[in-house]
């Protein structure tokens, strides 16, 4: 067989939602689907976890009941991209997103913690994300001890990338009216 004639088996989400129904997938594992690629995630550390609780914590108390903050929970992006953000920001639904999981135009800002994984966050998540049109995306940088800031969303890529550090503060584009400090923030 020619290596022209040889090609990738890439799935849709209602495939990989039937392949993790049967049971295939192992359930102590985690996975999300980009891209029609099924990826096995990593299992978080406790330093992962600790950022994450804090930003939860942080964005619950002082976002109450503008947003809905959604925890390492799957963003329907398109029919072959459904990934699974540490955090993100959604727009408030009367079902608390249980008739069916976000879109990307329900999605105010996408938040990853990277300590093990900033070159896949930093390339395949941007693309992703800026593909989708997600308006913001953040980039909590643990080992730099920085927040990476990603707006306007165009063509698969973000046209505004920065970096805070501590001392600064910052508003999500979608939520000007609070602002966060970045040492709140990193904790």
């Amino acid at each position: 067989m020619s290596p022209e004639a040889i090609g990738k088996k890439l799935f849709t989400v209602d495939e990989y939602h039937r392949i993790a129904d049967v049971g295939i997938l192992p359930e102590t594992a985690r996975f999300e689907l980009v891209r029609g690629e099924i990826i096995e995630m990593t299992i978080p550390g406790a330093a992962h976890s600790g950022r994450v609780n804090r930003l939860n914590r942080l964005f619950t108390s002082r976002l109450r009941e503008s947003v809905i903050v959604s925890v390492q929970n799957p963003v329907r992006i398109d029919d072959h991209s459904e990934p699974v953000p540490d955090l993100a920001l959604l727009e408030p639904r009367d079902d608390f997103y249980a008739e069916a999981h976000p879109s990307a135009g329900e999605v105010l800002l996408v938040v990853e913690v990277s300590d093990t994984t900033i070159r896949y966050d930093s390339s395949v998540k941007a693309e992703l994300y800026a593909g989708a049109g997600l308006p913001e995306y953040w980039l909590l940088d643990v080992t730099a001890d920085s927040l990476v800031v990603r707006t306007d969303p165009v063509a698969g890529n973000y046209r505004t990338v920065y970096t805070r550090r501590r001392g600064d503060v910052i508003s999500p584009q979608r939520l000007p009216a609070v602002s966060f400090s970045i040492d709140e923030i990193l904790g």
